[in-house]
């Protein structure tokens, strides 16, 4: 595939991109150019291999999901917490409906 004044101008259009003649001169050997290495990648053979993400393996690194009972380090005072609210539900702070 290669790429002419006209379709490099066309593209600047679509994008609205202003670029004069001698801009769209400069583009066609570039675009040409990318688009024979993309033609390159194509004759590489991968069979075999798994798509990637990362070029190194990640791993989220999850604690144990714990309610600590401390009441110094946040946990167990659900009781307590609710209540300051002024309308608790089922053990959760009750709010006024705002989708009608």
């Amino acid at each position: 595939m290669s790429v002419d004044k006209a379709t490099v101008a066309k593209i600047a259009s679509l994008a609205r991109i202003r670029m004069t003649d001698a801009e769209v001169d400069a583009m066609v050997p570039e675009l040409n150019q990318i688009l024979g290495w993309v033609e390159q990648l194509g004759e590489v053979d991968c069979t075999g291999v798994e798509p990637m993400t990362a070029v190194i393996p990640n791993t989220l690194r999850l604690r144990d999901d714990v309610v600590d009972a401390d009441p110094l380090t946040g946990g167990g005072v659900r009781d307590k917490v609710l209540a300051n609210a002024p309308a608790a539900e089922h053990g959760f702070f009750g709010v006024p409906k705002v989708i009608e």
